[in-house]
């Protein structure tokens, strides 16, 4: 891959003025071959595998970052999801398999580490239930770790016993980490169509279908997007947009240069590079940001889901010009807490969990670090995830849920998540229930379309 000192000097001028970053160079390790009998050596056997893998992911990170000028915000891990290793042990709580991963994370200096996941989209193992009846104490105890569930696919349909478990779930981890630095749902998605290669947190796992270990690339730049916005401002949408899909097209050389060198140093195959515009609480990362740019007057007005998805089609397209290892998510996430843009459209009445869901239909995730009152009921949370994994049942594409039900907090009150995470307003909940719906449990069939064969 051969860069012009023209192209060079435009990409440092991205780092410099409009915080382009590798959001995540994330290590993915198999730990089928971990699984054992005796809980105690199937754990060790998981320390001494992601200690060997992944010893040297930090330094070799820092030494990109140094050597190229690219900055690396995280170097994070995701492994097979636990559920599928730790039934072979016959333990009553894997809350011990969750510390063994926060011990290895610990130790090699990473800032996440995801896999602490079941696959349940179909139907309900005893490993998973003992797996996502652990999850409250096990994220409340550990400080790294990250778990995620898959409760639907398009193939399958979704799983109702496990939408209305994880809503209970989900309501329990809030309680039980409520004193703790960071709260445990913030460290916990719920999926329908998860991907296997995704290196973005909290939902990060690597699949079972991968090889014994990867580096995914995750790249962010929507200050550089937001940037080439105002260079088309008052264009017609379609200048717009392939101005976007030209920008998209720089940034995700830069990931794949980084992706390659990274998997090469560290003796792995380069896995996916994940296009996704992943802001942070910081001003000028922000998506909302992008979307106002493009003419609305906030985030959530009229207009914002075509803008929406305009933005994620052309940043897609741009991509996969560049890279032929597209993969994970891919899109642009729009978490609450995480955007400085979003919060100030929560705050300033623009955007509502309702409008948010309908600008899930068309970006690459979900409903995403959300507070909600601490006293929404457990069917409630789970009515809400129900209908986006709706949504990403029938349209054939990932949703995820990511609520952060705040104890003691109403709506319109702050709530401090701290660092990358950031914090929000507490967003309103539709008050009529749903409960007679999520306690028929069962499962919703795979839509008509979903019969390909």
């Amino acid at each position: 891959m051969i860069f012009s000192p023209i192209e060079i000097e435009e990409t440092v001028n991205m780092f410099m003025r409009q915080k382009l970053d590798v959001r995540c160079i994330t290590m993915g390790i198999s730990l089928l071959d971990c699984a054992d009998s005796d809980a105690k050596k199937a754990n060790q056997k998981i320390y001494d595998k992601i200690m060997r893998y992944a010893g040297n992911l930090v330094r070799v990170g820092q030494d990109i970052e140094k050597e190229f000028g690219v900055p690396i915000i995280n170097k994070r891990i995701s492994v097979t999801p636990i559920a599928l290793i730790a039934g072979a042990s016959g333990e009553k709580s894997y809350v011990e398999y969750c510390r063994t991963l926060d011990k290895c994370a610990k130790e090699l200096g990473v800032n996440f580490i995801g896999g602490f996941s079941a696959l349940v989209q179909k139907g309900i193992t005893s490993a998973d239930r003992i797996l996502i009846d652990s999850i409250p104490e096990a994220l409340a105890t550990t400080n790294f770790v990250c778990s995620s569930v898959n409760v639907g696919t398009t193939k399958n349909g979704i799983n109702m016993d496990a939408v209305k478990l994880m809503g209970e779930t989900i309501k329990k981890t809030a309680e039980v980490s409520r004193n703790c630095e960071i709260n445990g749902c913030a460290k916990l998605v719920v999926f329908t169509n998860a991907p296997e290669d995704n290196p973005f947190m909290a939902g990060a796992f690597h699949g079972p279908g991968e090889g014994d270990a990867v580096i995914n690339v995750g790249v962010s730049g929507p200050g550089v997007i937001l940037a080439a916005a105002r260079e088309y401002k008052g264009r017609p949408i379609n200048e717009l947009a392939d101005g976007i899909k030209k920008m998209a097209f720089k940034i995700t050389r830069m990931g794949q240069m980084v992706g390659t060198e990274a998997a090469k140093r560290l003796g792995v195959n380069f896995g996916i590079l994940d296009l996704s515009l992943a802001p942070t609480p910081e001003v000028g990362d922000s998506v909302a940001r992008i979307l106002e740019e493009i003419g609305l007057e906030g985030a959530g007005a009229p207009g914002t889901t075509a803008a929406l998805a305009m933005l994620t089609d052309m940043v897609k397209k741009g991509g996969v010009m560049a890279s032929t290892n597209v993969g994970g998510l891919s899109g642009a996430f729009i978490p609450v807490s995480e955007d400085e843009g979003m919060i100030n459209a929560v705050k300033q009445h623009s955007i509502t969990l309702e409008k948010l869901e309908a600008m899930t239909c068309v970006c690459s995730v979900g409903l995403d670090m959300i507070a909600i009152p601490g006293d929404t009921p457990a069917t409630t949370i789970s009515g809400i995830m129900a209908d986006e994994m709706a949504i990403g049942m029938v349209n054939n594409k990932t949703t995820a849920v990511r609520l952060i039900p705040a104890p003691g907090k109403k709506a319109g009150e702050w709530v401090e998540f701290g660092g990358l995470l950031g914090g929000c307003p507490v967003i309103d909940v539709n008050k009529f229930g749903c409960a007679d719906f999520i306690n028929r449990g069962g499962r919703i069939p795979a839509p008509i379309h979903s019969f390909r064969n």
